[in-house]
């Protein structure tokens, strides 16, 4: 994959350069501890860390080059290439350095506030059954075929990305489903990928303190439909797959410059659902479409899992596959880690362990949970620290309204007091408390599960919200390990 730097230089046309322009370059990246013979370091000016004051190091570990945005010194022999801005110009190089794996196979975004780990694992699911090889690179992990790498980023950045894609088009992987986050599409990390499908799922608060308001999280959620118009692509193809129930569908549809497949519950959707019944054992439904009507009977369950399945279909449906394929492959579908995931340890009430960090999402398995509770709800939750203070209060008064026992604990604190954290939550709760409802808070999460187990009863609901999959917990001086679903496993044990 080496290129010479020749080569790259032809790309930033306005950059000065100091030294040789004739160096191999056997690999990029802007990660100082990544820098191995032959490295082109990028210097990124982030937000706690600059890349420039990690020149010497990358010097010393093998770099022959480094991207620059500022005077600075360098070692002797080092080549320096100054430009305006290092992001921009790592876009520029990066998928060229790689051959542009993106262009080499089908890829499908998926991007929207909730449902997108989901939705991606009932796509690959379909295509699969279809008998492609698929590629997933996901929040949970990324998949080529059957094999298994761990993943850091929601989207990891571009050098992670296109070297994932690279490898994922040297084993002749046919689709790549991938999540895309709001933070990759405003940070560029998905440069150089071509998309053929862009599917929409919706749009609630989140990432506040990133975006700052919602029409900029809406735009940068945009810029994915934005990019399948793109008169410069390669492929052919191009669909946009719109749920039309949310209340973003009529911005994001102005984006959209290809084919458009909407789906939803209204009669106006390309793809509905109707007649739906939704059980603690799965949902049943439906699916009214241009292939005729398709029976559904999911193993998973909850409104949100209708509109996943319907994104799943629409952007199969955009890709060929035919209709019994896409029915057997989401009827054969059982689960995906911390979604919704059942923790059975014979006892005699339900528990529950979900991902929903985010107000829509909280609301939503709540509100699936009561369809089919039989008693008391019990729900464990928290807010991370460092992130959208503003949705904190918002996810406390709704889970004490559709709560029954409500307890706050820390989730991912990280630099902040969770003490602080859980007052903004507090506030929350209070607000919606109903009369004979109660509620605690109990820093210690595993505390907090144990509380809720405790006070559990044959025939009630245990939700543990916030974490899913996730096997750690982000304090203020360290990561330890922390899976919602052993120490809940652990502590029915415990209790027998």
């Amino acid at each position: 994959m080496a290129k010479n730097l020749f080569e790259l230089l032809a790309l930033l046309p306005k950059a000065q350069v100091l030294g040789e322009a004739g160096k191999k370059i056997e690999s990029i990246t802007a990660d100082s501890r990544k820098v191995g013979p032959g490295t082109l370091f990028v210097c990124l000016a982030g937000a706690r860390v600059d890349g420039h004051d990690f020149i010497d190091q990358a010097h010393n570990l093998g770099a022959v080059a480094v991207v620059v945005e500022k005077d600075i010194p360098v070692p002797a022999g080092m080549t320096v290439i100054r430009v305006v801005d290092s992001r921009e110009a790592m876009q520029k190089i990066v998928p060229f350095f790689y051959d542009y794996p993106g262009r080499k196979m089908r890829m499908i975004g998926v991007t929207g506030t909730n449902g997108k780990t989901t939705t991606t694992h009932l796509i690959r699911s379909i295509f699969m059954q279809a008998g492609y090889k698929v590629g997933l690179i996901g929040t949970i992990h990324i998949l080529i075929g059957d094999r298994m790498l761990p993943v850091q980023n929601t989207t990891p950045d571009v050098v992670d990305l296109q070297s994932t894609l690279a490898e994922m088009a040297a084993e002749d992987v046919d689709y790549v489903i991938m999540e895309v986050s709001s933070h990759a599409l405003e940070l560029g990390r998905t440069a150089g990928c071509e998309f053929d499908v862009g599917v929409f799922t919706n749009l609630t608060q989140d990432h506040l303190d990133f975006h700052i308001t919602f029409d900029k999280y809406r735009d940068a959620k945009a810029k994915l439909f934005c990019q399948l118009g793109d008169t410069q692509a390669v492929k052919q193809g191009k669909h946009a797959i719109i749920n039309m129930d949310d209340a973003s569908a009529a911005a994001l549809l102005q984006q959209c410059s290809c084919p458009v497949i909407t789906y939803g519950t209204d009669e106006s959707s390309t793809i509905r659902a109707q007649e739906m019944i939704i059980k603690a054992a799965g949902a049943q439904f439906t699916v009214n479409g241009p292939f005729g009507l398709m029976p559904l009977q999911l193993k998973i369950t909850g409104m949100f899992n209708v509109y996943n399945a319907l994104a799943a279909i629409s952007a199969a449906w955009a890709e060929g596959i035919e209709s019994s394929l896409i029915q057997k492959a989401l009827e054969e579908f059982l689960t995906v880690p911390g979604r919704f995931e059942l923790v059975d340890e014979g006892q005699p009430y339900a528990v529950i362990v979900d991902y929903a960090h985010t107000p829509d999402g909280l609301e939503n398995i709540l509100k699936t949970a009561q369809q089919f509770a039989e008693r008391r709800i019990i729900v464990v939750f928290g807010c991370g620290g460092d992130r959208d203070k503003t949705k904190r209060p918002i996810m406390g008064r709704l889970a004490a309204l559709y709560g029954d026992v409500i307890i706050a604990t820390s989730d991912n604190p990280r630099t902040e007091d969770p003490v602080a954290i859980l007052a903004d939550v507090e506030a929350g709760i209070r607000q919606g408390l109903a009369n004979g409802k109660g509620y605690e808070v109990i820093v210690d999460r595993k505390q907090a599960i144990a509380k809720a187990l405790q006070v559990a009863e044959p025939r009630d609901i245990v939700i543990i919200a916030g974490k899913g999959h996730e096997t750690y917990q982000i304090l203020k001086d360290k990561t330890i390990d922390f899976d919602d679903r052993q120490v809940a496993r652990s502590i029915i044990r415990e209790m027998r």
